[in-house]
Protein backbone atom coordinates (compact mmCIF):
# COMPACT_ATOMS: atom_id res chain seq x y z
CA UNK A 1 0.00 0.00 0.00
CA UNK A 2 2.80 2.44 -0.12
CA UNK A 3 1.78 5.57 -2.17
CA UNK A 4 3.56 7.95 -3.92
CA UNK A 5 6.13 10.44 -2.57
CA UNK A 6 5.48 13.64 -0.66
CA UNK A 7 7.74 16.01 0.42
CA UNK A 8 7.37 16.95 3.93
CA UNK A 9 5.33 19.48 4.93
CA UNK A 10 3.41 21.26 7.66
CA UNK A 11 -0.73 22.64 7.50
CA UNK A 12 -1.85 26.06 8.90
CA UNK A 13 -5.11 27.24 8.75
CA UNK A 14 -6.15 30.97 7.83
CA UNK A 15 -6.31 31.10 11.58
CA UNK A 16 -2.31 30.04 12.37
CA UNK A 17 -3.89 26.79 13.57
CA UNK A 18 -1.52 23.83 12.69
CA UNK A 19 -3.38 20.87 11.75
CA UNK A 20 -1.51 17.74 13.12
CA UNK A 21 -4.21 15.61 13.56
CA UNK A 22 -6.66 13.64 11.20
CA UNK A 23 -9.86 11.43 12.09
CA UNK A 24 -10.48 9.10 9.09
CA UNK A 25 -13.86 7.14 8.78
CA UNK A 26 -12.85 3.68 7.11
CA UNK A 27 -16.67 3.03 7.16
CA UNK A 28 -20.28 4.81 7.87
CA UNK A 29 -21.75 1.01 8.58
CA UNK A 30 -22.28 -0.02 12.03
CA UNK A 31 -23.12 -3.37 14.13
CA UNK A 32 -25.11 -0.89 16.74
CA UNK A 33 -27.69 1.67 16.13
CA UNK A 34 -27.71 4.14 18.78
CA UNK A 35 -30.03 6.08 18.91
CA UNK A 36 -28.33 9.69 19.42
CA UNK A 37 -26.12 8.73 16.25
CA UNK A 38 -28.40 6.91 14.00
CA UNK A 39 -31.83 6.53 12.95
CA UNK A 40 -32.86 2.55 13.64
CA UNK A 41 -34.01 2.20 9.63
CA UNK A 42 -30.62 3.49 8.16
CA UNK A 43 -29.75 3.75 4.81
CA UNK A 44 -26.23 3.46 4.06
CA UNK A 45 -23.67 4.35 1.51
CA UNK A 46 -23.05 1.64 -1.78
CA UNK A 47 -19.81 -0.29 -0.81
CA UNK A 48 -18.87 1.02 -4.34
CA UNK A 49 -18.61 4.65 -3.37
CA UNK A 50 -16.34 3.98 -0.49
CA UNK A 51 -12.59 4.55 -1.16
CA UNK A 52 -10.74 0.98 -1.23
CA UNK A 53 -8.09 0.14 1.77
CA UNK A 54 -5.10 1.48 -0.58
CA UNK A 55 -6.75 4.87 -1.56
CA UNK A 56 -7.27 5.20 2.36
CA UNK A 57 -4.21 4.66 3.07
CA UNK A 58 -2.58 6.73 0.09
CA UNK A 59 -4.54 9.49 1.17
CA UNK A 60 -3.56 9.20 4.90
CA UNK A 61 -0.57 8.76 3.82
CA UNK A 62 -0.51 12.03 1.77
CA UNK A 63 -1.95 13.89 5.21
CA UNK A 64 1.04 12.29 6.96
CA UNK A 65 4.01 13.41 4.92
CA UNK A 66 1.97 16.84 4.55
CA UNK A 67 2.11 17.19 9.15
CA UNK A 68 -0.19 15.04 10.56
CA UNK A 69 1.36 13.62 13.29
CA UNK A 70 -1.98 11.85 15.05
CA UNK A 71 -4.23 9.48 12.62
CA UNK A 72 -7.33 7.95 14.76
CA UNK A 73 -9.78 5.68 12.33
CA UNK A 74 -13.33 5.93 12.84
CA UNK A 75 -16.83 4.67 11.47
CA UNK A 76 -19.53 4.16 11.40
CA UNK A 77 -17.56 1.42 13.96
CA UNK A 78 -14.31 0.59 12.25
CA UNK A 79 -13.83 -2.88 12.73
CA UNK A 80 -16.99 -3.90 10.61
CA UNK A 81 -14.90 -2.95 7.89
CA UNK A 82 -13.86 -6.00 5.59
CA UNK A 83 -10.04 -6.70 6.12
CA UNK A 84 -9.53 -3.20 7.84
CA UNK A 85 -6.65 -4.73 9.67
CA UNK A 86 -4.88 -4.75 6.82
CA UNK A 87 -5.10 -0.73 6.57
CA UNK A 88 -3.77 -0.68 10.03
CA UNK A 89 -0.74 -3.09 9.49
CA UNK A 90 0.11 -0.83 6.39
CA UNK A 91 -0.49 2.57 8.22
CA UNK A 92 1.88 1.47 11.44
CA UNK A 93 4.88 1.76 8.98
CA UNK A 94 4.45 5.42 9.66
CA UNK A 95 4.87 4.57 13.09
CA UNK A 96 8.29 2.95 12.58
CA UNK A 97 9.95 5.62 10.66
CA UNK A 98 8.91 8.09 13.31
CA UNK A 99 6.53 10.04 10.76
CA UNK A 100 3.80 9.64 12.39
CA UNK A 101 3.63 9.68 16.29
CA UNK A 102 0.32 7.68 16.87
CA UNK A 103 -2.27 5.54 15.72
CA UNK A 104 -5.69 4.99 17.13
CA UNK A 105 -8.80 4.50 16.71
CA UNK A 106 -12.43 4.77 18.27
CA UNK A 107 -14.45 2.00 18.65
CA UNK A 108 -17.82 0.40 20.17
CA UNK A 109 -16.11 -2.43 21.61
CA UNK A 110 -18.46 -4.80 19.96
CA UNK A 111 -15.34 -6.39 17.91
CA UNK A 112 -12.35 -5.70 20.76
CA UNK A 113 -12.31 -9.42 21.65
CA UNK A 114 -11.00 -10.14 18.08
CA UNK A 115 -8.71 -7.09 17.15
CA UNK A 116 -7.14 -6.44 20.33
CA UNK A 117 -4.09 -8.37 19.90
CA UNK A 118 -2.99 -7.26 16.82
CA UNK A 119 -3.94 -3.89 17.51
CA UNK A 120 -1.39 -3.97 19.43
CA UNK A 121 0.93 -5.94 17.22
CA UNK A 122 0.64 -3.02 14.72
CA UNK A 123 2.10 -0.31 17.42
CA UNK A 124 -1.37 0.81 18.49
CA UNK A 125 -1.20 2.33 22.02
CA UNK A 126 -4.54 3.79 23.32
CA UNK A 127 -7.68 3.05 22.05
CA UNK A 128 -11.04 5.06 22.92
CA UNK A 129 -14.33 3.03 23.61
CA UNK A 130 -18.04 4.86 23.28
CA UNK A 131 -20.02 2.88 26.43
CA UNK A 132 -22.93 5.06 27.61
CA UNK A 133 -24.03 3.06 30.55
CA UNK A 134 -23.04 -0.65 32.61
CA UNK A 135 -26.66 -1.53 32.57
CA UNK A 136 -27.58 -4.28 30.13
CA UNK A 137 -31.33 -2.93 30.09
CA UNK A 138 -29.87 0.68 29.11
CA UNK A 139 -27.48 -0.40 26.93
CA UNK A 140 -30.05 -2.40 24.63
CA UNK A 141 -32.69 0.63 24.72
CA UNK A 142 -29.74 3.04 23.66
CA UNK A 143 -28.00 0.83 20.80
CA UNK A 144 -31.31 -0.73 20.10
CA UNK A 145 -30.34 -4.27 20.11
CA UNK A 146 -26.53 -4.31 21.53
CA UNK A 147 -24.98 -6.82 23.86
CA UNK A 148 -23.11 -5.32 26.52
CA UNK A 149 -20.96 -8.59 27.26
CA UNK A 150 -19.80 -8.36 24.44
CA UNK A 151 -18.58 -5.07 25.02
CA UNK A 152 -17.04 -5.86 27.94
CA UNK A 153 -15.06 -8.57 27.31
CA UNK A 154 -13.61 -6.61 24.38
CA UNK A 155 -12.80 -4.06 26.73
CA UNK A 156 -10.64 -6.65 28.93
CA UNK A 157 -9.38 -8.22 25.90
CA UNK A 158 -7.71 -4.54 25.15
CA UNK A 159 -6.24 -4.01 28.35
CA UNK A 160 -5.17 -7.30 28.57
CA UNK A 161 -3.49 -6.82 24.95
CA UNK A 162 -1.94 -3.74 26.54
CA UNK A 163 -3.75 -1.10 25.22
CA UNK A 164 -4.93 2.32 27.36
CA UNK A 165 -8.42 2.28 26.90
CA UNK A 166 -10.52 5.40 27.53
CA UNK A 167 -14.43 5.62 27.75
CA UNK A 168 -16.33 7.90 25.91
CA UNK A 169 -19.95 8.31 27.36
CA UNK A 170 -22.47 10.52 25.54
CA UNK A 171 -24.66 12.21 28.87
CA UNK A 172 -28.81 11.86 27.92
CA UNK A 173 -30.78 13.42 29.64
CA UNK A 174 -33.05 11.11 31.71
CA UNK A 175 -31.37 8.03 30.74
CA UNK A 176 -27.71 7.55 32.15
CA UNK A 177 -26.61 11.06 34.01
CA UNK A 178 -27.70 9.43 37.27
CA UNK A 179 -25.40 6.84 36.30
CA UNK A 180 -22.40 9.24 35.60
CA UNK A 181 -20.54 8.92 39.12
CA UNK A 182 -20.82 4.77 38.86
CA UNK A 183 -19.39 4.58 35.55
CA UNK A 184 -16.62 7.04 36.59
CA UNK A 185 -15.98 4.74 39.80
CA UNK A 186 -16.07 1.52 37.61
CA UNK A 187 -13.49 3.11 34.72
CA UNK A 188 -11.61 4.67 37.27
CA UNK A 189 -11.40 1.60 39.18
CA UNK A 190 -9.87 -0.11 36.01
CA UNK A 191 -7.07 2.52 35.45
CA UNK A 192 -8.84 3.54 32.30
CA UNK A 193 -10.16 7.54 31.65
CA UNK A 194 -13.86 8.66 31.35
CA UNK A 195 -14.80 11.43 29.12
CA UNK A 196 -18.11 12.99 29.17
CA UNK A 197 -19.69 13.85 26.11
CA UNK A 198 -22.91 16.58 25.01
CA UNK A 199 -24.91 15.40 22.79
CA UNK A 200 -24.09 17.07 19.20
CA UNK A 201 -26.82 18.03 16.77
CA UNK A 202 -25.97 15.79 13.57
CA UNK A 203 -28.27 14.63 11.29
CA UNK A 204 -32.24 13.30 10.97
CA UNK A 205 -32.16 10.86 14.21
CA UNK A 206 -36.15 10.63 14.17
CA UNK A 207 -35.89 11.85 17.67
CA UNK A 208 -36.01 15.37 19.03
CA UNK A 209 -32.76 16.93 20.48
CA UNK A 210 -33.97 18.89 23.15
CA UNK A 211 -35.46 15.43 24.85
CA UNK A 212 -32.10 14.11 24.73
CA UNK A 213 -29.64 17.62 25.73
CA UNK A 214 -28.41 17.77 29.43
CA UNK A 215 -25.57 20.41 29.85
CA UNK A 216 -22.02 19.13 31.21
CA UNK A 217 -22.23 22.38 33.58
CA UNK A 218 -24.81 21.12 35.03
CA UNK A 219 -23.56 17.40 35.56
CA UNK A 220 -20.09 18.42 36.64
CA UNK A 221 -21.51 20.36 39.50
CA UNK A 222 -23.86 17.69 40.50
CA UNK A 223 -20.48 15.60 40.36
CA UNK A 224 -18.62 18.38 42.35
CA UNK A 225 -21.40 17.62 45.05
CA UNK A 226 -19.60 14.20 45.81
CA UNK A 227 -15.83 14.30 44.45
CA UNK A 228 -13.41 16.79 44.79
CA UNK A 229 -12.86 18.04 41.35
CA UNK A 230 -8.88 19.55 40.29
CA UNK A 231 -8.68 21.12 36.88
CA UNK A 232 -5.74 20.03 35.01
CA UNK A 233 -3.72 22.11 32.65
CA UNK A 234 -3.38 19.04 30.13
CA UNK A 235 -4.63 18.39 26.74
CA UNK A 236 -4.84 15.25 24.60
CA UNK A 237 -4.39 17.11 21.47
CA UNK A 238 -8.49 16.94 21.48
CA UNK A 239 -11.47 19.09 22.36
CA UNK A 240 -11.54 17.52 25.99
CA UNK A 241 -10.95 19.64 29.49
CA UNK A 242 -10.00 17.43 32.27
CA UNK A 243 -10.36 17.17 35.75
CA UNK A 244 -8.62 14.63 38.43
CA UNK A 245 -10.88 13.41 40.38
CA UNK A 246 -9.30 12.73 44.30
CA UNK A 247 -11.25 10.09 45.43
CA UNK A 248 -11.45 7.79 42.57
CA UNK A 249 -7.66 9.05 41.00
CA UNK A 250 -8.48 8.80 37.50
CA UNK A 251 -9.13 11.57 34.84
CA UNK A 252 -12.55 12.54 33.84
CA UNK A 253 -13.00 14.56 30.80
CA UNK A 254 -15.83 17.01 29.32
CA UNK A 255 -16.40 17.52 26.28
CA UNK A 256 -19.06 20.49 25.92
CA UNK A 257 -19.48 21.39 21.65
CA UNK A 258 -22.86 23.15 22.81
CA UNK A 259 -21.71 25.27 25.96
CA UNK A 260 -18.01 25.30 25.42
CA UNK A 261 -16.75 26.45 22.16
CA UNK A 262 -13.31 24.38 22.07
CA UNK A 263 -12.09 25.96 18.78
CA UNK A 264 -10.07 28.21 19.27
CA UNK A 265 -6.57 25.37 19.59
CA UNK A 266 -8.26 23.20 17.15
CA UNK A 267 -5.64 21.25 15.22
CA UNK A 268 -7.72 18.71 13.40
CA UNK A 269 -9.95 17.61 10.14
CA UNK A 270 -12.01 14.90 9.53
CA UNK A 271 -12.06 12.58 6.24
CA UNK A 272 -15.34 10.20 5.35
CA UNK A 273 -14.92 7.08 3.57
CA UNK A 274 -15.71 8.81 0.57
CA UNK A 275 -13.14 10.75 0.11
CA UNK A 276 -14.64 14.26 1.37
CA UNK A 277 -12.82 16.42 4.19
CA UNK A 278 -14.44 18.05 6.41
CA UNK A 279 -12.84 20.60 7.93
CA UNK A 280 -15.61 21.39 10.83
CA UNK A 281 -17.21 18.94 12.90
CA UNK A 282 -19.91 21.92 13.11
CA UNK A 283 -20.16 23.12 9.78
CA UNK A 284 -21.62 21.68 6.46
CA UNK A 285 -18.07 21.96 4.60
CA UNK A 286 -16.94 19.66 2.28
CA UNK A 287 -14.10 19.16 -0.21
CA UNK A 288 -14.06 16.44 -2.57
CA UNK A 289 -10.05 14.68 -2.12
CA UNK A 290 -11.87 11.34 -4.16
CA UNK A 291 -11.59 13.19 -7.35
CA UNK A 292 -8.04 14.32 -7.21
CA UNK A 293 -7.07 11.40 -5.52
CA UNK A 294 -7.90 8.84 -8.36
CA UNK A 295 -7.50 11.41 -11.39
CA UNK A 296 -3.89 10.62 -11.11
CA UNK A 297 -1.39 8.03 -9.51
CA UNK A 298 0.50 10.65 -8.10
CA UNK A 299 -0.10 13.05 -5.16
CA UNK A 300 0.33 16.39 -6.51
CA UNK A 301 -3.62 17.20 -7.66
CA UNK A 302 -4.30 15.73 -4.63
CA UNK A 303 -1.54 17.88 -2.49
CA UNK A 304 -3.47 21.01 -4.19
CA UNK A 305 -6.99 19.61 -2.96
CA UNK A 306 -5.57 19.23 0.79
CA UNK A 307 -4.00 22.70 0.78
CA UNK A 308 -7.10 24.33 -0.62
CA UNK A 309 -9.45 22.86 2.22
CA UNK A 310 -7.24 23.32 4.71
CA UNK A 311 -7.36 27.52 3.81
CA UNK A 312 -10.80 26.88 3.94
CA UNK A 313 -11.07 25.99 7.51
CA UNK A 314 -13.57 27.85 9.75
CA UNK A 315 -12.59 29.66 13.08
CA UNK A 316 -15.50 27.66 15.06
CA UNK A 317 -18.37 25.58 14.72
CA UNK A 318 -21.93 26.91 14.79
CA UNK A 319 -23.44 23.58 17.07
CA UNK A 320 -27.03 24.70 18.48
CA UNK A 321 -30.13 22.59 19.40
CA UNK A 322 -33.22 24.25 16.89
CA UNK A 323 -36.22 24.13 19.70
CA UNK A 324 -37.87 25.48 17.34
CA UNK A 325 -37.90 23.49 14.42
CA UNK A 326 -36.54 21.06 16.06
CA UNK A 327 -33.99 20.65 13.29
CA UNK A 328 -29.81 19.24 13.36
CA UNK A 329 -27.34 21.98 12.95
CA UNK A 330 -25.63 19.92 10.30
CA UNK A 331 -27.10 17.21 8.06
CA UNK A 332 -25.30 14.37 7.86
CA UNK A 333 -25.17 11.79 10.63
CA UNK A 334 -22.00 11.41 13.23
CA UNK A 335 -21.39 7.45 12.18
CA UNK A 336 -20.49 9.28 8.19
CA UNK A 337 -18.01 11.92 9.86
CA UNK A 338 -17.24 9.35 12.47
CA UNK A 339 -17.44 11.89 14.95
Amino acid sequence: MNGPFLPPGTMTDPFGRTISYLRVSVTDRCDLRCFYCMSEDMTFLPKADLLTLEELDRLCSAFIAKGVRKLRLTGGEPLVRRNVMSLVRSLSRHLRTGDLDELTLTTNGSQLARFAGELADCGVRRINVSLDTLDADKFRDITRWGEIDKVLAGIEAAREAGLHVKINAVALKGLNEDEIPALMRWAHGKGMDLTLIEVMPMGDIGAGRIDQYVPLSLLRARLAEQFTLADLDESSGGPARYVRVAETGGKLGFITPMTHNFCESCNRVRITCTGTLHTCLGHEDASDLRRPLRASPDNELLAAAIDRAIGLKPKGHDFIIDRRHNRPSVSRHMSVTGG
